[in-house]
């Protein structure tokens, strides 16, 4: 029975529609809460992990508490590790790009510097602006299987340190002095440093996925400048337009994606328009490599508060 025929008989009104061949479907016509059947859970689970990420449309009656109640149906909820979570909630992240650092403009798997990073999330358009602002998502299992087998070889045998202290400066040259001081003061106020293997097993589906992105520091055993260059060529298998799916959101929408075998980019395309986008975080697991190996985070490190300039 097809993820389609399964929701159906579950509830007839339910459709789902693919968004592209390889990621993403829209499933319209329900109502998300945290009061779903079990079955419905279960049927959604399973469109998840075919698709990868799914768009619901018009789920303006949900609020930060019927968002969580509806993301835990899955799984623990995790907060974010070094930033605070919305007043009340257990989980809840608020991305509103009037703050500093609030404009997620790199592709990149959600929380990847810890390591067991969250296994999905599910985010809800809360203030949308009139033009721009779209999220695209890729499909890292599908971009494992596109590489030639003595790449697959490769990745497979590689190890890579993600960290939260990333080179922010030279990736956001447009950020202001604002941004700067958030991203050292808040996001980086704990600094971690994780090994995960380049490709991981997915614990539900056992595809095999890309766990790259550009949280992404250096390879084990590989100098900075090859490392690079292989950063780039990995990402551009991952990001290849057939290879992503992008969507256009209203407000009231909710998207759900698997942070095990995705990455993601907000499009920082709507100048000083107002963009509030909420979050709820599903816990995960430790990537386990092709060989049996466990992701470790090395580095869990308190900073000092930086010094104030004279």
């Amino acid at each position: 029975m097809t993820e389609t025929a399964m929701i159906d008989n579950i509830i007839p009104c339910a459709d789902i529609v693919k968004r592209t061949a390889r990621i993403g479907a829209e499933v319209r016509n329900i109502k998300l809460s945290g009061d779903l059947p079990d079955q419905m859970i279960t049927a959604i689970n399973k469109v998840l992990l075919e698709h990868k990420v799914i768009f619901f449309r018009d789920q303006k009656h949900l609020d930060d508490s019927e968002q969580e109640r509806f993301a835990l149906r899955f799984g623990k909820l995790t907060p974010h590790p070094t930033r605070d979570v919305a007043k009340g909630t257990a989980s809840i992240l608020e991305i509103d790009s009037a703050r500093p650092a609030n404009r997620p403009d790199i592709w990149h798997v959600d929380v990847s510097f810890v390591d067991a990073y969250p296994k999905a999330s599910v985010l809800r358009g809360v203030v949308i602006p009139p033009f721009g602002g779209d999220t695209v998502w890729s499909n890292t299992a599908a971009a494992y299987l596109d590489l030639p087998p003595p790449l697959q070889r490769l990745a497979e045998n590689l190890w890579a340190v993600h960290s939260n202290a990333y080179d922010y400066y030279a990736m956001r040259s447009h950020a202001t002095e604002a941004d700067k001081k958030h991203f050292d003061e808040i996001d980086t106020r704990t600094i971690y440093e994780t090994e995960h293997p380049v490709v991981r097993v997915h614990p539900e589906t056992g595809e095999r996925s890309l766990v790259l992105g550009d949280l992404v520091q250096r390879f084990i055993g590989i100098p900075k400048y090859d490392g690079q260059r292989l950063l780039d060529l990995f990402q551009s298998h991952i990001t290849a337009p057939e290879n992503t799916v992008r969507w256009s959101w209203k407000e009231g929408d909710v998207v759900m994606w698997d942070n095990r075998a995705t990455q993601h980019y907000a499009v920082n395309d709507y100048g000083d328009q107002r963009r509030v986008v909420r979050r709820a975080t599903i816990d995960g697991e430790v990537p386990i490599s092709i060989d049996g190996r466990c992701s470790v985070t090395r580095v869990k490190a308190t900073k000092h508060p930086p010094a104030k300039l004279a």
